[in-house]
């Protein structure tokens, strides 16, 4: 299998260019750029707005705001435009190179992914930084990629997913899902991912072995536990990945029901992702597949991927009446949800389970963050949950998060204030990844690109063939 390319690219000079033609970040990082006149939302507890500010990005870091500009800058008129942290999606699953094919002891995978094209989705978004809940050995490839500079792409957190059965990383006792959770932190993962088919001592010695490994847990709130589901929320469960988690373990869909249910995540200190727009979109394909084929964005998504989301549509195979209205069902109770979390004060971060069939990388995010707000929160709330907040719970909150000085330079220019409207979020005029500065213009054009590159390679894609493509 072949994509269309130029195999020179291969020798680009890392100190120069990328293959995307974005200075590198050898290059780039030398740069000094003030953003002049610029109305600065720093998205700290406090969020006093700065207005008609100057901010100083030097070394990929926030150098100053309203001090001095030395000579020989780059400068960016910021004028009429917002300045707001970078966005941070609290739930994704990436594309990376995978081997769908039977294996060899040599064999390498058989599908091989360009990670600039893949990444570009998220940048072209304001994305910055994303957590990968399903990570494999593939995407620390991607994060390497990304901190060498041969790539722009978003910070990636990486949790290791452990569940029961018998496929995957599987732990079925207690020392078996102990000894899953230090093999996890020896390979380098950072957080813990629990799964759905767990059995309770296992998840309860996954979740203590993880605390002492000084690992985070965040996931699913296990099946077995329908009809009991208090007893799951066990101290170092930091946070459910999905409403539908909560939905799952009821049949009741009341206010009163979501109330109780919060007061259980808050008593227990654990947050939660709402994820609203994973059933919103799994309503919309249950119905019709008209929304992806007719969404604008789709042009962007792999043409694998594209095939599967058409072709191989859990959702929409076999769909009928009464699975629309139990899907509708769920979208409205977990807005119900929402609201009792907002009540109970449970930390809520935006996640939008990128990825999943018909949920674009990047794109997604702005739609979780209207629903967010349709749900209850204010545009401020939902601004936090994607910047500060997931930062906070990521403790990476000194780095990134937060427009100060002294923090990564991970930025979005916007042309309208999000405060006033949420989808403002959506007109981006820039964004700076890392200190790199990658205007609007360069990215319609590298987005163009991308979509010509796919609609090219299309007819090479087919997901029922997968497992056929060229073996190495």
């Amino acid at each position: 299998m072949l994509i269309s390319g130029c195999a020179g690219a291969l020798y680009r000079n890392p100190e120069t260019t990328s293959a995307n033609g974005i200075e590198s970040s050898v290059s780039q990082q030398k740069k000094i750029y003030a953003v002049r006149n610029v109305n600065i939302i720093p998205m700290t507890i406090e969020n006093n707005v700065l207005e008609n500010a100057t901010i100083l990005i030097e070394n990929g870091k926030i150098a100053s705001i309203n001090k001095a500009v030395p000579e020989d800058v780059d400068i960016i008129e910021g004028k009429g435009k917002w300045l707001i942290p970078g966005l941070i999606d609290m739930h994704v699953h990436n594309m990376a190179d995978i081997d769908f094919s039977s294996s060899h002891p040599t064999k390498g995978v058989n599908l091989f992914t360009d990670d600039q094209d893949f990444m570009l989705l998220y940048i072209a978004n304001g994305v910055t930084t994303a957590f990968e809940l399903e990570g494999r050995v593939e995407h620390f490839g991607q994060r390497n990629a990304i901190a060498r500079g041969s790539v722009i792409g978003p910070r990636i957190a990486l949790a290791y997913l452990v569940d029961g059965g018998d496929s995957g990383n599987v732990a079925n006792t207690p020392s078996d899902g102990r000894q899953t959770v230090r093999i996890a932190k020896a390979q380098g993962y950072e957080f813990i991912k629990v799964y759905s088919h767990l059995n309770i001592e296992t998840y309860k010695a996954i979740i203590d072995e993880a605390n002492k490994q000084e690992m985070k847990v965040i996931g699913h709130i296990p099946n077995i536990f329908k009809g009991r589901t208090k007893e799951a929320f066990v101290p170092h469960f930091d946070m459910v990945a999905h409403a539908e988690e909560f939905s799952s373990q009821t049949d009741i869909y009341t206010y009163k029901e979501a109330q109780r249910l919060a007061k259980m995540a808050k008593d227990n200190g654990t947050w939660v992702t709402p994820n609203l727009s994973n059933l919103v979109k799994v309503a919309e394909q249950a119905r019709s597949l008209d929304g992806i084929l007719h969404s604008p964005n789709f042009k962007y998504v792999h043409p694998l991927m594209q095939s599967k989301w058409i072709t191989s549509n859990q959702y929409n195979r076999g769909t009928n009446v009464e699975r629309i209205a139990y899907f509708d069902k769920l979208v409205d109770f977990h807005v119900t949800l929402v609201k009792a979390f907002i009540e109970a004060d449970v930390p809520m971060v935006a996640g939008t389970d990128a990825g999943t069939s018909g949920i674009i990388w990047g794109f997604s995010l702005h739609d979780e963050l209207e629903l967010l707000v349709e749900a209850g929160l204010t545009p401020e709330q939902a601004l936090a949950s994607a910047s500060r907040l997931p930062a906070t719970w990521l403790e990476i909150g000194d780095k990134i998060g937060t427009v100060e000085v002294g923090k990564y330079a991970d930025l979005i220019l916007l042309d309208a204030n999000p405060l006033d409207n949420i989808s403002n979020t959506r007109k981006i005029s820039g964004v700076f990844v890392n200190g790199r500065w990658v205007s609007k213009e360069k990215i319609d054009v590298m987005l163009a690109d991308l979509a010509a590159k796919n609609n090219l390679n299309k007819d090479r894609y087919d997901w029922a063939k997968r497992r056929e493509y060229e073996q190495r």
